[in-house]
């Protein structure tokens, strides 16, 4: 399972610099493209106000003006786990944070480590019937 979080985690790091990489050389050629016919603070005006654009765009379509309605701030759930698990499900960016976080505390301090893969393994032990299958 950790293997399997990692290797994600590094899918998507690659994916995230490779996609930032594009952006800025994309900007680049724009930038020298028009260097070639205008003068170089024209050219990174007219390169900003492109990039500018395309931000704006993409921040109207894919944040949408649908306000938040008061009812969805009623329905959350009791209880921490279930508190966590609704701002992960309607702020996931929110949720990725907080989660890398939580692995570099855990990654940075082995001792609480041990704890809560301890607490795991007792939880896991104590919902799959483990005890009554070895005693039979």
């Amino acid at each position: 399972m950790f293997k399997g979080i990692v290797k994600r985690l590094v899918a998507v790091s690659v994916v995230a610099a490779s996609l930032f990489l594009a952006v800025v050389f994309l900007g680049l050629a724009i930038f020298y493209g028009l260097s070639l016919v205008l003068t170089p603070l024209g050219a990174a005006a007219v390169t900003f106000g492109l990039f500018a654009l395309v931000a704006l765009i993409t921040s109207l379509v894919f944040l949408k003006g649908d306000g938040h309605d008061d009812d969805d701030e009623e329905d959350e759930p009791e209880g921490l786990v279930g508190k966590l698990l609704h701002l992960v499900r309607e702020r996931p960016i929110v949720g990725a944070v907080g989660g890398l976080g939580a692995a570099f505390l855990l990654l940075r301090n082995p001792a609480l480590a041990a704890i809560v893969a301890s607490m795991v393994a007792d939880r896991k032990i104590d919902n799959s019937n483990y005890g009554r299958r070895r005693r039979r």
